[in-house]
């Protein structure tokens, strides 16, 4: 299956995030990493409009067949069109159909191959439309408030009980790891559908790195190990 690295150069929270050193290697080396480990993938692309991260992508083993448009490298650029573009140019570059591939956020760094592995090992059981990495939410999400100007409370989900934690039912949140789709999916402008599943993964290999106290925190889970 195809594995879909998308990377582009602009960060605002975190300056060069993808190829920012985390423990002495580039961010996004651990997600080339983990897919060429991953049995189920025959092909790595990593999908960039910056010259550095192509060069960090081929260093680490990843294909850069294309550079990222400017127009779909801008902050209002949606990520499903991104991928649109990246699937429509690599069919027409081979002349192959691609069927279903998979998307692997770099800023997901301990994410796993079995991860990919028993992702897409869901994915072909279930015959899905999509499989998404999801993890479990600490906080029950009946807990979440709204506040207004003054820091008052506003309901999120109308009047809420005060439930001991054991007693209400666990909820999720799409970690941005591991995104598998069918390629007629994202055509339909959507991610999920009643054939949509969920792989759960731990909160540990679901670290997502968007702030500087994210990228600390990681290099301190690796470096502990």
């Amino acid at each position: 299956m195809l594995a879909i690295i998308p990377a582009r150069g602009g960060s605002k929270g975190l300056p060069r995030k993808n190829i920012k050193l985390l423990n002495g290697k580039p961010l996004i080396a651990y997600t080339i990493e983990a897919a060429l480990a991953a049995k189920y993938i025959n092909r790595v692309i990593v999908n960039t409009d910056n010259g550095e991260i192509g060069e960090i992508a081929l260093k680490f083993g990843a294909e850069v067949p294309f550079m990222r448009s400017k127009e779909l490298a801008s902050d209002t650029a949606k990520s499903i069109d991104v991928l649109k573009d990246a699937i429509e140019r690599l069919e027409k570059s081979s002349d192959k159909t691609i069927e279903e591939f998979v998307v692997l956020q770099p800023t997901s760094p301990l994410r796993a191959a079995q991860h990919i592995d028993g992702a897409i090992e869901l994915f072909q059981k279930k015959k899905a439309d999509s499989v998404i990495s999801y993890c479990q939410e600490e906080h029950p999400i009946f807990w979440h408030k709204y506040l207004d100007e003054e820091g008052k409370f506003e309901d999120i989900f109308g009047k809420t009980l005060l439930q001991n934690r054991q007693e209400i039912r666990p909820s999720y949140y799409a970690n941005g790891a591991i995104y598998i789709f069918n390629k007629n999916l994202i055509y339909k402008n959507t991610y999920y559908t009643e054939n949509s599943y969920a792989y759960i993964m731990d909160k540990k290999s679901s670290i997502d790195i968007d702030t500087i106290d994210d990228f600390e925190y990681c290099e301190y889970l690796i470096t502990r190990k």
